[in-house]
């Protein structure tokens, strides 16, 4: 696999890898498996959030906002439930 990188982000990689004395693909490796964990992550919970709001287990946006607003006072609303 080939992917061009930007030089300023290069030279980070070249740093990072010098500072934790580890290869230039360790670093790559390790980054790219935390983003595409990441990316999967993301992915199953906005299908998990969907189906909730298919399935109608949702909040009113206006509790929502009621509650975020009672957050700045000294007497904030309890979370708003489905």
């Amino acid at each position: 696999m080939t992917a061009h990188v930007p030089l300023p982000l290069a030279q980070k990689i070249d740093d990072l890898a010098a500072q934790l004395d580890r290869p230039r693909a360790w670093i790559v490796k390790q980054a790219l498996a935390a983003w595409v964990s990441e990316e999967e992550e993301r992915h199953r919970l906005t299908l998990a959030g969907m189906a909730d709001v298919t399935a109608g287990r949702v909040v009113d946006q206006a509790d929502v906002e009621a509650w975020a607003a009672s957050l700045a006072t000294g007497n904030p609303l309890p979370v708003p439930q489905r």
